[in-house]
């Protein structure tokens, strides 16, 4: 008996761009169903996290999103864990401008700037290596326009 002259097809490597899209795809709907909503209260006291307010580009309703936050020389980094594509990103760089809590403060963030970083700078160390386990490359950065204490 001779051998099948057709390979079989072998799964995307770890790295793959098939294999980041799909975690991305999966942390997403996590994200949209769990974490959301159990993080929304708290990240706005919890270092590294925080509650993104913005206007919907077409409904311009309010809406709170929790994101990572990290601090940069003027302002904020935030990951893009669901791509440039997420809505809160496109209702940011289409009104220019969001309203951060974070630490028990808000912030006026404005000049939203999309940046790609495979070093993941401004980020420690255990979020480059989790960011770089889903392949995040992309982040927004915003400049802190005024800060209010009290929240």
């Amino acid at each position: 008996m001779g051998e099948h002259p057709a390979q079989p097809h072998s799964a995307p490597g770890p790295g793959s761009v098939a294999v980041t899209e799909h975690r991305r795809r999966r942390l997403a709907r996590f994200n949209r169903t769990v974490t959301n909503k159990v993080l929304h209260r708290p990240s706005r006291w919890f270092p590294q996290l925080g509650s993104l307010t913005h206007v919907g580009r077409r409904t311009h309703e309010v809406y709170r999103t929790p994101v990572s936050v990290f601090r940069t020389r003027d302002g904020f980094r935030i990951p893009l864990t669901h791509g440039r594509g997420a809505d809160w990103v496109q209702n940011a760089l289409n009104h220019g401008a969001v309203r951060l809590t974070t630490r028990r403060t808000i912030y006026e963030l404005t000049d939203p700037v999309i940046v790609h970083d495979t070093e993941r700078k401004y980020l420690p160390w255990p979020w480059r290596t989790f960011l770089r386990f889903f392949g995040v490359s992309y982040f927004i950065d915003f400049r802190a326009a005024t800060a209010a204490r009290g929240v």
